[in-house]
């Protein structure tokens, strides 16, 4: 029946379906831990239950998959009715995924337009924000604390601003609003 090869080899279960609640911690895990070590993907992986360090990964490189082709312009953007997109766009925006993947992408019709700098005052609220909404509840701080600011931008603003705390003393070559405690 299988000749001299014996039967075939067991395939591996299909990949289950992400839940709300796993992709919100995922997300979560991201926003706190990617930072493209070991560690981090370990990290990640523990705050979503039955989830493996290989499939937390492997979702990531779906997303960032996904939203490069959006980018790129195969892949026509979805239309949601509130800023879901936003927020996954944030989620897979990380240390990965810094200049060097831009510079591969086609070139936008317009010219990449600079951010605006963050006000001492909206900092403060961000912190504030922060201390109420805890870390990677960026929509919140977003609604209810840095009303000037999208979710996006305060996910930005945020992992500027931990990656500028963790930082040694000698990285801190000049003073940056990040250095603002609430305090």
């Amino acid at each position: 029946m299988y000749g001299n090869y014996g039967p075939p080899p067991p395939q591996p279960p299909p990949p289950q379906q992400w839940t709300h609640r796993e992709q919100k911690l995922f997300e979560s895990g991201l926003a706190m831990y990617l930072d493209g070590t070991e560690e981090g993907w370990r990290m990640i992986a523990a705050l979503v239950p039955g989830r493996s360090v290989e499939e937390v990964r492997a979702r990531y490189e779906s997303l960032v998959r996904d939203v490069e082709a959006i980018d790129s312009g195969r892949v026509e953007s979805p239309r949601y009715s509130d800023d879901r997109l936003e927020a996954a766009a944030a989620a897979v925006a990380g240390p990965e995924m810094g200049a060097s993947s831009s510079r591969a992408r086609a070139a936008p019709a317009e010219e990449r337009k600079k951010g605006t700098p963050w006000t001492e005052d909206e900092h403060r609220r961000f912190l504030e924000g922060l201390e109420k909404y805890g870390k990677g509840d960026w929509r919140s701080i977003s609604r209810n604390a840095v009303v000037s600011r999208t979710p996006t931008q305060v996910a930005s603003h945020a992992q500027k601003y931990f990656l500028r705390q963790s930082a040694d003393k000698k990285d801190k070559k000049r003073s940056s609003i990040h250095d603002i405690t609430k305090s």
